[in-house]
């Protein structure tokens, strides 16, 4: 089966470190003058976010947080790698100067208001956006080695041909195998609600006939990992009387293991593929909270100046 490479894209490499660490190095100016403007409030008065140092830090950093809103907008919109490797390491240094801009402007002061549910609102946002930045350089990779440089679609003819191999193998076995086999097969799941990506939950089940007390009824049972499904193959092979019938269902749990295999790496597979994305679920509601709030709160601050 033809295999092929994922290539890391260029702002895996170099996005912290675009054009010699340039944002790196505007944010830490700005920084740099954020601090000396707050430094510069009077002793006789406790620094606070009234003041006109307060003011300028506020109003610095409520035009970062709109721009940067603007940004992470407009780059999604465009494919040149050089243009979005540069708004995204802006994006980053600048985001994370804002935390520092912001906690400055209201001078480490907290309580139950809008000004500092905007301020929370603002850390959860720049919080949410460092472990976007962890998930984008980081599980690219882990994703590219789990695969084994194979696409998920390949995983899932390897899948589909280990199935139709096991159902081919089953149909020799008799009515009671195949029945087992397809039920196995049937309900083996990759995936599931949002919840279960995430942990990376295997939720198959499987048909078992009969049981202690359960004449001829069948009952559904969870078969994780497809542990059961082996583990009745294997004793069933351990029982039977007959040399080909024994060869033959060893054959399928052969087969089985190898299915084992593939659905743990799809299912890591879909498991990283949510852990990329599930940031995106907190980040962009928050950021559009940030903006009303950010919006409450300058209008609160002018209308009870």
């Amino acid at each position: 089966m033809a295999t092929h490479r994922i290539k890391n894209h260029p702002v895996n490499d170099h996005l912290l470190r675009y054009k010699n660490s340039r944002w790196a190095r505007l944010s830490g100016v700005l920084v740099a003058v954020c601090i000396a403007i707050y430094l510069s409030q009077s002793a006789s008065t406790p620094p606070n976010g009234g003041t006109w140092q307060g003011y300028v830090l506020g109003t610095i950093g409520a035009l970062l947080i709109v721009w940067l809103t603007a940004l992470g907008i407009r780059k999604r919109s465009y494919n040149a790698n050089g243009t979005v490797q540069g708004w995204t390491s802006a994006h980053v240094y600048l985001g994370t100067a804002c935390l520092v801009i912001g906690t400055l402007h209201c001078a480490f002061q907290f309580g139950f208001n809008v000004h500092t549910l905007a301020w929370v609102l603002m850390a959860v946002v720049i919080v949410s956006g460092f472990y976007g930045l962890y998930a984008y350089l980081r599980l690219p990779s882990v994703l590219a080695v789990q695969r084994g440089n194979l696409s998920r679609s390949e995983l899932i003819g390897q899948l589909t041909e280990l199935d139709q191999q096991s159902l081919a193998l089953a149909q020799k076995l008799g009515a009671e195998v195949y029945s087992f086999v397809d039920s196995a097969i049937e309900r083996s799941t990759i995936g599931g609600n949002r919840f279960q990506q995430l942990l990376g939950r295997d939720t198959s089940r499987l048909l078992m006939r009969g049981g202690e007390g359960a004449g001829t009824q069948s009952t559904l049972v969870s078969n994780s990992d497809q542990n059961v499904a082996i583990e009745v193959l294997s004793k069933r092979m351990s029982k039977s009387p007959n040399g080909d019938e024994a060869m033959r269902l060893q054959q399928l749990i052969r087969l089985f293991a190898a299915r084992r295999g593939v659905l743990r790496r799809l299912r890591k597979d879909v498991q990283v593929q949510a852990l990329l994305q599930i940031w995106l679920f907190i980040h962009v509601p928050m950021t559009i909270a940030l903006l009303f709030a950010l919006a409450l709160h300058i209008f609160s601050v002018f209308y009870f100046w």
